[in-house]
């Protein structure tokens, strides 16, 4: 299996599917894309013109594989790895499918718009949208504080697709919006998630990025 990760160390999505690589020492060739350099972004839209990584492509079998979860899946199905990110219980995998999901439309999304707008002209910024989408995190943590267990991982014994995905999604959220001592069980999950050695790796790798994150402060380890 040759597999190549078209990506950016420093995109939140991108850091999904590292994690999922790095926890089976899956080999794969990185190609880091630069959208803003022509060259680059030209050479990363003739393999997949919406021009939105990461993008997994397997030359073995031709596939190019897009969004990190199916990416993961695919890896799951595909690569052999040693421990599933999506456990092979049906009762435990549609659960690390919804926090996937929760993580993403519950955190990242908020996430995003409120970086997103610091992107835009003065003028054409939206701060009635940027507190909104604070307050969406600040409602998110508080939902998912009272559900998350006081040690482990967020699905059962083993680290999942769920934790994939909570890596980037708590990582800039709580850049933006820091986790307090309101939220115990929660921020002792993030600490837990920050010591794994793929989650540790993934991090270290985006830290020479860190200046490029339009908002202050900017993140750090």
């Amino acid at each position: 299996m040759t597999l190549k990760l078209y990506f950016h160390p420093l995109a939140s999505f991108c850091h999904k599917v590292l994690i999922a690589l790095y926890e089976n020492a899956l080999p794969f060739e990185p190609v880091i894309v630069d959208l803003g350099d022509e060259a680059s972004r030209e050479a990363f839209r003739q393999v997949w013109p919406p021009l939105k990584f990461p993008v997994l492509v397997d030359e073995t079998r031709q596939a190019i594989v897009a969004e990190s979860a199916t990416v993961i899946d695919y890896l799951d199905s595909f690569a052999n790895p040693a421990i599933p990110l999506v456990p092979r219980d049906p009762g435990l995998a549609w659960q690390a499918r919804m926090w996937d999901r929760l993580f993403d439309d519950m955190l990242q999304l908020p996430m995003q718009k409120v970086v997103l707008d610091a992107l835009r002209p003065v003028d054409s910024r939206d701060p009635f949208g940027v507190k909104q989408a604070k307050d969406e995190i600040r409602t998110a943590y508080a939902f998912m504080e009272e559900r998350w267990p006081q040690n482990g991982w967020a699905v059962g014994p083993n680290f999942t697709l769920a934790d994939c995905s909570a890596v980037p999604a708590l990582f800039y959220a709580d850049t933006i919006s820091p986790l307090g001592a309101e939220f115990p069980r929660l921020k002792a999950y993030f600490q837990r998630l920050k010591q794994r050695p793929s989650v540790a790796r993934v991090l270290r790798e985006a830290e020479p990025y860190f200046a490029m994150f339009p908002l202050d402060p900017k993140p750090s380890i």
